[in-house]
């Protein structure tokens, strides 16, 4: 259907020329599936939007071909190209909040794409995007056609993405990692419609996404891309049973789950390197176990072994080289000692949540009188011990981060706070002042979003130094600095990141600089609000690795709110599952995985993608 050969792009910077994607080649057939993976920074969306040529004005496709129907797209003029746009290949944009027009009705905004790629016009453009509401599973679609974007849910707002997408029935979509922020449920409701929708549409879809396993459950095609190349293409079978490349080796090896358990993941040290520059060895080198001196003596080719498995590495020059699927790299995998922290946690609990309610207030009228309740958690209860992980889990909107929050005393004011937080024996509640104060170095909170969480105004130095100031005062400038230096080495940054600012880090690198905030007053306890959900495969492993080896040297414990059950199976010892506010199943990880009780929580476990691991 489409053929992709030799693609460069390139983008102007103020760092210099990007050349973000290098020489790429692929073909994806009618109705197939093709999955493009790798780590963020490799190059994946920039060839996405290539294709549709949508660059930014400082991008441009130097040199390659897009050749559809025996068409090159990158020859047409604006005017064809656009005729091209929605008709023939549609996009699914990461975010749909953004991607949609917030002062257009959902409705309006599918009839605008029908009117523009077909000959429907009017009511009869109308009836047709009611149609493709109703097939994407909008809930009582002829009332929501008239809705706007904020009056839907994430999961929703995704769904009406993919009815634009699809509205002029194109022979190509583009999906650019179409379910990273949805819940496990969302997720499974969203890929289950698109193989519907490519079943009986025969389109091709061309999968963007850095999660294995959706990929292992969706793609018929893999193509791993690593800093602007390909460096591996396969059939999905031979990619998840044999991967050739030493970066998809490690990639695998990186996914966290119930197996990995007691080993420390697999992760890649260092990040994608920058593509301001010109390459003369492979790219991956300095971050491969399996370097040799040939790997920096020039750019590896890309080779293609029997089968169609291709891979860009020296170790295949050769045809009948085993290469590292059969060998591995020499990881150390090292014990984690969950029974003995087990055995040793003290009678009391660290933290002891009983019948806990917070509800926020509705006020309407002149006189904003509260006319009602959001009753956003509603009477759990649960407990925590010293060295411990309790995974809180459950849909969006159940209330996670509503109980972090709270007990951090974070919605004093906002919201009506019932029930007892016992941290240690303090009344978490009633606490005021230096007492606060003091329960405060004790309870941290690591957010979802370091970037947002993270002053950008302020150097590292100042950002990790705060805490200690404001909280522990008796500590000299000397020792806070010396502290921080301290913390650096722990979580895997340079000392000479203190003179820099948040922007200059790298997401992953971010999160450990909010990490090592967190840890600057010794907490004994940590609020982790879905920590990982926007990283990387092998950033996430080097997250994991982090906490885990921070929970057995200091003995922390950490209240870890997520929706990735990969990262509960490997990490937490007892679960928690809420829905609407409150607990339906509470026990220990390995009795609520196993053994789940609830019907809530067996749906979550079903919807949950995965991968089969390599014997």
């Amino acid at each position: 259907m489409i053929t992709i050969s030799q693609l460069s792009t390139e983008l102007q910077s103020e760092a210099g020329l990007v050349r973000a994607v290098d020489t790429l080649s692929l073909t994806i057939a009618r109705g197939e599936t093709f999955a493009l993976v790798g780590e963020s920074g490799c190059g994946k969306s920039m060839t996405a939007l290539s294709i549709l040529r949508l660059l930014p004005d400082s991008g441009r496709v130097v040199s390659g071909r897009v050749t559809m129907g025996g068409v090159d797209l990158m020859a047409l003029p604006e005017q064809q190209m656009r005729d091209v746009r929605g008709s023939k290949i549609s996009i699914i944009f990461q975010e749909p909040s953004t991607s949609l027009n917030p002062v257009m009705t959902v409705g309006q905004q599918i009839v605008e794409v029908i009117e523009r790629h077909t000959a429907l016009r009017g009511d009869a453009a109308r009836s047709k995007a009611l149609q493709w509401l109703e097939r994407v599973g909008i809930p009582e679609a002829a009332r929501r056609v008239d809705s706007y974007p904020f009056q839907m849910s994430g999961g929703q707002k995704q769904r009406v993405m993919i009815a634009i997408a699809l509205a002029a029935e194109p022979d190509l979509v583009i999906a650019d990692e179409p379910t990273t922020a949805l819940d496990v449920t969302i997720q499974a409701q969203i890929l289950d419609l698109l193989k519907e929708l490519q079943q009986s549409q025969k389109m091709a879809m061309l999968l963007i996404t850095h999660d294995l396993a959706v990929v292992s459950q969706m793609a018929h095609q893999v193509a791993l891309m690593y800093a602007g190349q390909i460096v591996e293409v396969a059939s999905a079978a031979a990619f998840f049973a044999t991967p050739r490349h030493p970066y998809a080796v490690n990639l695998l090896d990186a996914l966290p789950d119930a197996q990995q358990r007691g080993r420390r993941l697999a992760a890649i040290a260092g990040s994608v390197p920058a593509l301001n520059q010109r390459f003369s060895a492979c790219r991956f080198a300095d971050r491969c176990s399996d370097v040799s001196a040939l790997c920096l003596s020039a750019e590896p080719a890309l080779h293609t072994l029997p089968g169609g498995h291709a891979v860009r590495c020296v170790l295949y020059r050769d045809p009948d080289a085993p290469g590292v699927a059969t060998r591995h790299s020499d990881l150390a995998h090292e014990p984690q000692h969950v029974a003995q922290a087990k055995d040793a946690q003290p009678a009391r609990a660290l933290l002891q949540v009983q019948d806990y309610r917070v509800w926020f207030p509705i006020r309407k009228g002149l006189l904003q009188r509260t006319v009602g309740y959001v009753k956003a958690v509603d009477g759990v209860s649960f407990r925590l011990h010293s060295g411990r992980t309790l995974a809180l889990v459950g849909e969006s909107g159940s209330g996670k981060t509503t109980v972090g929050k709270a007990l951090l005393q974070l919605l004093r004011g906002t919201a009506s706070i019932t029930g007892q937080a016992h941290l240690d024996g303090m009344a978490l509640d009633s606490l005021q002042g230096p007492r606060l104060m003091e329960a405060r170095r004790a309870i941290q909170i690591i957010f979802q979003d370091p970037f947002a969480s993270l002053n950008p105004r302020m150097r590292v130095s100042e950002l990790l130094q705060e805490g200690v100031a404001a909280l522990q005062p008796h500590i000299s400038a000397a020792d806070r600095l010396a502290r921080v230096e301290g913390l650096l080495d722990k979580v895997g940054l340079p000392r000479s990141s203190l003179t820099r600012y948040p922007h200059e880090f790298s997401g992953g690198q971010r999160q450990r600089l909010a990490i090592a905030r967190a840890l600057a007053v010794e907490p004994r306890l940590i609020v982790a609000d879905e920590p990982t959900s926007a990283l990387d495969v092998s950033v996430q492993a080097q997250i994991l690795n982090l906490l885990s080896d921070l929970q057995r040297e200091l003995g922390v414990a950490y209240l870890f709110i997520t929706h990735n059950f990969g990262v509960v199976e490997y990490l937490a010892h007892d679960i928690a599952v809420m829905k609407d506010g409150k607990l339906v199943e509470y026990g220990a990880a390995e009795q609520v995985l196993t053994h789940p009780q609830h019907s809530y929580t067996q749906a979550l476990l079903r919807a949950v993608p995965r991968l089969a691991r390599r014997a």
